[in-house]
């Protein structure tokens, strides 16, 4: 930093750089998702797509979903608490809701909140920075 530019300064150039990455990487994410539609469209139908380096696969994946009810039915109350997760979002609808007392949900929370910064642009798209 020169002694004629101040920090703020520095800043707003920091800033500037951060959302043109932002914005190149998104770009690039979205023509990704664009060109891997497209290689799995073909691949569905049996095509075999490869390149000097590489060579595409597809891979199936399942989520398992267990309903909670019946998995309680069969293995009992302390089963079902030991594998249960808790949705944030669900829980946040709940004490919206004052299905559920936040104050009292807070004192649950070990080791209290994290916190990150968000910086957003003016198009409301915003990148988290990943700082505790």
């Amino acid at each position: 930093m020169s002694q004629t530019e101040s920090p703020d300064a520095m800043l707003g150039e920091k800033l500037e750089r951060f959302a043109m990455l932002r914005d190149t990487i998104q770009g690039l994410e979205t023509e990704r998702a664009e060109l891997g539609a497209e290689i799995k469209a073909v691949m569905l139908q049996g095509a075999r797509v490869e390149c000097e380096l590489y060579r595409a696969r597809l891979q199936t994946s399942h989520k398992v979903t267990y309903p909670v009810d019946r998995f309680r039915e069969v293995y009992g109350d302390a089963a079902t608490l030991e594998v249960l997760q808790v949705m944030n979002k669900r829980v946040r609808e709940l004490v919206e809701a004052g299905d559920l007392d936040g104050q009292h949900l807070e004192a649950t929370l070990p080791g209290g909140r994290a916190s990150r910064a968000v910086l957003g642009s003016e198009d409301k798209v915003s990148a988290g920075l990943g700082l505790s």
